[in-house]
């Protein structure tokens, strides 16, 4: 019995598994089909990047590990000539785990390995490339993935790579090192940073700047860290390779000694590297030995430093001459003072203040003033704290004789204020810190002198009522702060009286003197420095000299430098502190993080934006209302929908009690910045907690008639209405017309009676809206009566209401009546918008009215001249559309003689407007003139100029005025490129336009979407297949799908040409687009696969067909069983004549025969009917021998 045609349907996988040639040829079905379905979505992803190597692989029964090699070369090879998105590589991914996890046994290529992992680097997939880490021997994707890593602040990822690469025998690149170490240094990371560093001079010399640089970091970063060990050692191996090393390194390292008061080793370390400390340093070490061991060890010391070739300068004799006057060694501080001036050195004002306080304290009050004296005669202005100390000197003394003297002279230097008043003595105590008050100069009237402690000039006895002690410890402790000054209670004291430059200055004199500021003044100072925005530079100055006191900041301070850097724009340093706060566990405030982000999004800097978003969310941070509405308003601007509701979700959650704030802030700035139509899908989510107020509703209606969304913006008004809420005033107006033109005039006429009653002097701006919007929608009888009844109320009309009646009688075509409100306008003197103006001279050029257009020009030149250009351009453009270019020509000699320069549009209009009146020449005349100018016509101008051009059969010029636009670097679309090459091609310039598209794709002047699909069609007829295969690859990369029949050209083009293999990979690829094939395509096809003698594929197709719920052709059937009955398979021929009449087709006789005069070899077989034999049954069934 034959067999039918669900029969055939069954049949189907047993014909594929008996077919005995190449199964890759098999596998030309959609790939939906197979096992490898779900990897279809990323071979078409990969189709638009790749398409010649992706075609390939859709036929494929099992992916191998050579195709999935091959499908990454083809990638890699693009990647080199442009940048690749993410999404791309992830379905490259995809595809490359898919046959390893699939399959037992899989394993890929070595080099598979390396272009996947570079690939994934590349879009910065880290974590997938680390999947191959083990499975990797190629140095640069190590690099790659490290500073990939460094990239993203992934230090211990960044580590864990490098120390995997050193693990396997690998060197990292010099680059890599670097940035890896920069990364480290950044995020304090000081053990890892030095490993790596000692790793980087391992490599030997030279050693370029940028790695000095580096290395330095590092170096200072350990001393901070108190690792001084490791940051001599790193010094001495630099030093070996005949590098240099900067003085900040051997001061940070004398600075590390000095915290460790391990004075010896220092001095090794000098020894050791030969070379001098800075006067900075050595000041220090001076400085820290005198207070810890005395001057004698101090000097001893200095003898030292000097036999290196240190050069003590002025500051150092100071803090010697200094500690001496503490220590109360006068004669060793005056042979300082001494050796300083034979040196020619001008001692600093400290010094002096320390030898009159050294002189006071031993009781040699009589040479004070002797120094004093020096001082002036050497030019050196004493200063308050000198005058001082010299109070303090004399009090202590009780020569308040000597103290009136010194007020006097303050008083002369403008040191001081003294009203008449006012007591010298008073003021004394005053400049000491004692209040005058409490400490008194008072005469001993009692006449034994019993109270008396000293006399005056005159003889009178005198003593002071006040506690003695207290007063000479007070004394005292002012003498001893001059002798050593304490520039830390100096600079406390400027920041508690806000005085921020003269605290800079004591500490850049303090860091001389070889003094330190401790962590509290240190990070009062870096706070004040902060809050005024003026200072930023001294708060990085001060961070960067003094890195130390710098990393021991607290969090808050550390927050307040965030801040501070963010809001004035540089966020680099920004970042880079608050990254180390992260790592370091600190908290980060709400301001900091707001500080930080509002910049990057404002700047568009997404990825780091991103980053930080993603930290701040992670870290429960929360700004404030104000904050929130900025910060919201930049992320809608740049699109980041997700972002504003992931913001809008964490401000609910913080400020549960204000949500209704909250709410409206949001749905403002969405509907403000486009987004209103997300605003109404938030506000659907929102509801019923939250209802919108007035000024919610009229953001909305504005937001949504800005977008053109009225329809929306109408349902907003009704719900609104229904609330019993009016929309303000500027909404009213932009809704009216809209609701004009929509035919909802009741609800028009219900806003403006609205605008009526609550706002009465309003009313002439409701009813032109109104108007306008009745004449819109050419309702001229309303807009005529609504006139009328303004005029009935005493609303006077106005130039805008004018401009409103001439524009709606323009639509109409009244000309009757424009003429009479143009009358109204000129003797009213009111002035004509440029909108009537353009409406005006459409009408009467459509009419004919030309002198009319020409008078009305004259007249909106005389009412704005500074609008000529414009005026000219509307009267030119009207003018040459409806075919009026005599008179235009005129206009331009005009314009010439009133030296009115034609701009872009109005070159633009010329050229457009000249080729629609069909004066070709004047139009190709003005394309060329903009050109020279230096003008860039528009597509719309160039595209009509070359296709006429085409088809006037002018195809040298439309190839010069490609010339021109390929010099210019001019972007040539589908319809130019088509023209063009059309026009070569029918001329039989077959490699011209080849040579010619090879040249648009060299210089870059294809559009980023381009359609080809007519130029396939082209080359396919003139058998330049390779061409056509290259232009729909190219639309391919370009992310436009050709059409269907661009793919049915290809295939019956190469079939023609028996390239059955490629044929069958673009059919395949076509379907897998869900593109149909035409039926003559699938009919070639299986024409050739039969002449092929490959009858069973053949058979394939009509079973596909079937399966695929359509009904193969007449043709294919007879193509099919032709063929089998030409291999003597009359069985199969059989079923497919009985399948073919299952379809409804009627085999032909030729058919019949053919099988008739073969079976005469035949046997029957049927036992069940012997009498009939196979030929009757045949025709029986067949409908040849008709029953009767």
């Amino acid at each position: 019995m034959l067999l039918s045609l669900s029969t055939l349907r069954r049949r189907h996988h047993y014909i594929l598994s008996s077919l005995s040639f190449n199964p890759s040829i098999l596998h030309f079905h959609v790939i939906s089909q197979s096992p490898r379905a779900p990897l279809k979505p990323h071979f078409l992803e990969l189709s638009l990047v790749t398409p010649e190597t992706t075609r390939t692989c859709w036929r494929l029964p099992v992916l191998e590990p050579t195709h999935v090699l091959q499908i990454l070369l083809g990638f890699q090879s693009h990647c080199s000539n442009v940048t690749v998105r993410v999404e791309k590589i992830r379905s490259l991914w995809e595809i490359f785990k898919w046959g390893a996890e699939k399959n037992a046994g899989f394993k890929h290529i070595s080099q598979s390995y390396e272009i996947m992992a570079s690939l994934l680097v590349q879009v910065g997939l880290f974590r997938e490339a680390e999947e191959l880490l083990f499975a990797l021997e190629s140095r640069e994707i190590f690099d790659d993935l490290i500073k990939g890593y460094v990239g993203v602040k992934e230090w211990e990822k960044s580590v864990f790579v490098y120390d995997a690469m050193k693990g396997r025998g690998m060197v990292p690149s010099r680059s890599c090192y670097g940035v890896l170490i920069g990364l480290l240094v950044k995020m304090w990371r000081t053990q890892c940073a030095f490993r790596v560093a000692f790793d980087l001079v391992d490599l030997g010399a030279p050693l370029s700047g940028d790695e000095i640089n580096v290395l330095e970091k590092v170096m200072v970063l350990l001393c901070v860290d108190g690792k001084v060990l490791e940051a001599r050692n790193l010094v001495k191996k630099v030093l070996s390779l005949s590098s240099e090393v900067s003085s900040l390194v051997f001061d940070e390292i004398a600075f590390g000694y000095c915290e460790k008061r391990d004075f010896k080793d220092l001095l090794s370390f000098f020894v050791e590297v030969n070379c001098a400390p800075s006067v900075k340093a050595a000041n220090r070490v001076i400085n820290l030995l005198c207070g810890s061991y005395g001057v004698e060890r101090a000097g001893l010391f200095l003898q030292e430093l000097e036999s290196l070739g240190f050069s003590p300068d002025e500051v150092t004799y100071g803090i010697l001459i200094g500690w001496s006057c503490h220590e109360g060694k006068l004669k060793n501080a005056l042979s300082y003072l001494s050796i300083l001036q034979s040196k020619g050195f001008l001692p600093r004002i400290y010094t002096y203040n320390s030898l009159i306080s050294g002189l006071f304290k031993v009781g040699m009050l009589e040479h004070a003033r002797d120094v004093l004296d020096e001082m002036i005669d050497r030019g050196i202005q004493p200063d308050v704290s000198t005058f001082r100390v010299l109070i303090a000197g004399y009090c202590k003394s009780r020569r308040f004789d000597k103290v009136k003297i010194l007020i006097q002279e303050m008083e002369s230097c403008g040191l001081i204020k003294l009203s008449l008043m006012e007591n010298p003595i008073s003021k004394a105590f005053l400049i000491l810190g004692l209040n005058p008050l409490n400490v008194r100069l008072k005469r001993d009237n009692d006449g034994r002198l019993s109270k008396t402690e000293f006399f005056d000039d005159i003889g009178n006895g005198l003593y002071l009522d006040t506690d003695v002690d207290e007063y000479e410890n007070h004394i005292n402790s002012v003498l001893e702060e001059f002798v050593v000054p304490d520039f830390n209670s100096s600079v406390r004291k400027e920041c508690n009286n806000s005085n921020l430059k003269n605290a800079l200055i004591l500490v850049e004199e303090m860091l001389y003197w070889g003094q330190e500021l401790l962590l509290p003044e240190f990070s009062k100072l870096v706070g004040q420095l902060c809050s005024s925005r003026s200072q930023i530079k001294s708060v990085t100055k001060l961070l960067e000299t003094m890195p130390r006191s710098a990393h021991k900041l607290d969090q808050e301070t550390l927050n307040l430098v965030v801040q501070a850097y963010s809001k004035k724009g540089l966020l680099c340093k920004a970042k880079i502190i608050l990254d180390a706060m992260l790592l370091n566990k600190f908290h980060v405030n709400n301001e900091t993080y707001t500080a930080l982000l509002m910049p990057l999004c404002k700047k568009g800097n997404m990825k780091d934006f991103n980053y930080y978003w993603d930290v701040a969310c992670r870290n429960k941070w929360s700004p404030i209302l104000e904050d929130f509405k900025c910060l919201l308003a930049h992320i809608c601007h740049q699109k980041m929908l997700k972002e504003a509701l992931q913001f809008l979700e964490i401000m609910l959650l913080s400020y549960p009690y204000g949500k209704s704030d909250i709410c409206h802030v949001f749905l403002e700035v969405l509907s403000t910045r486009g987004l209103t139509g997300t605003a109404l899908e938030v506000l659907k989510q929102l509801q019923p907690c939250f209802n919108l107020d007035h000024a919610g509703y009229n953001n909305l209606i504005r937001g949504l008639c800005n977008e053109g969304k009225f329809s929306l913006a109408f349902t907003v008004l009704d719900d609104m209405l229904d609330r019993y809420l009016a929309p303000c005033l500027d909404a009213s107006v932009m809704l009216i017309p809209q609701l004009c033109k929509a035919r909802r005039y009741d609800k028009a006429i219900a806003l403006k009676e609205i605008i009526e009653k609550e706002q009465p002097s309003f009313s002439h701006t409701a009813h032109c809206a109104l108007i306008s919007g009745f004449y819109y929608v050419g309702n001229m009888e309303k807009a005529d009566s609504l006139f009328h009844d303004m005029l009935s109320k005493k609303l006077s009309p106005d130039d805008e209401l004018c401009n409103i009646l001439i524009q709606g009688h323009c639509q109409a075509n009244d000309l009757r009546k424009v003429g009479e409100l143009l009358g109204v306008a000129i003797r009213k003197g009111w002035e004509l918008s440029l909108t009537s103006y353009r409406y005006l001279v459409r009408s009467m050029c459509r009419k004919g009215r030309v002198l009319f257009a020409l008078s009305l020009k004259n007249l909106m030149l005389a009412q704005c001249p500074p609008d000529g250009l414009i005026i000219y351009n509307i009267l030119i453009f009207n003018l040459l559309s409806n075919g009026n270019s005599l008179v235009v020509n005129k206009i331009l000699t005009e314009m010439e003689e009133k030296s009115v320069v034609l701009d872009e549009v109005g070159h633009n209009f010329l050229v457009y407007g000249f080729l629609q009146c069909e004066d070709f020449s004047s139009s190709l005349h003005y394309l060329t003139t903009m050109i020279l100018k230096g003008l860039k016509p528009s597509h719309r101008n160039l595209r009509k100029a070359i296709s006429f051009l085409c088809d006037a059969g002018e195809l040298q010029k439309a190839l010069e005025l490609s010339q021109e636009m390929r010099l210019r670097g001019w972007i040539h679309d589908s319809v130019i490129q088509t023209a063009i090459v059309e026009s070569l091609l029918s001329c039989g310039k077959i490699q011209e336009a080849e040579t010619f598209l090879d040249r648009m794709r060299e210089e870059s002047l294809t559009p980023d979407s381009i359609n080809y699909d007519y130029l396939i069609k082209c080359f396919c007829q003139y058998g330049r297949l390779n061409r056509a295969v290259h232009l729909m690859n190219t639309m391919l990369k370009k992310q436009t799908i050709p059409i269907s029949t661009s793919y049915d050209f290809l295939i019956r083009g190469f079939c023609a040409q028996n390239e059955l293999d490629i044929a069958l990979n673009f059919y395949s690829e076509m379907l897998n687009w869900n593109l149909k094939p035409r039926i003559d395509t699938v009919e070639m096809l299986v024409h050739r696969f039969c002449q092929d003698g490959k009858t069973e594929l053949a058979e394939q197709f009509l079973v596909d067909m079937i399966h695929g719920g359509e009904t193969p052709t007449r043709k294919m059937y007879s193509t099919v069983i032709k063929s089998y009955h030409m291999g003597k398979n009359l069985r199969k021929a059989s079923e497919l004549m009985q399948a073919m009449q299952e379809s409804g087709y009627r085999p032909d006789f030729e058919i019949h025969w053919s099988l008739i005069s073969n079976l005469n070899s035949v046997k029957a077989k049927d036992t069940d009917n012997r009498s009939n034999g196979f030929l009757s049954r045949l025709l029986s069934r067949t409908g040849f021998l008709q029953k009767k």
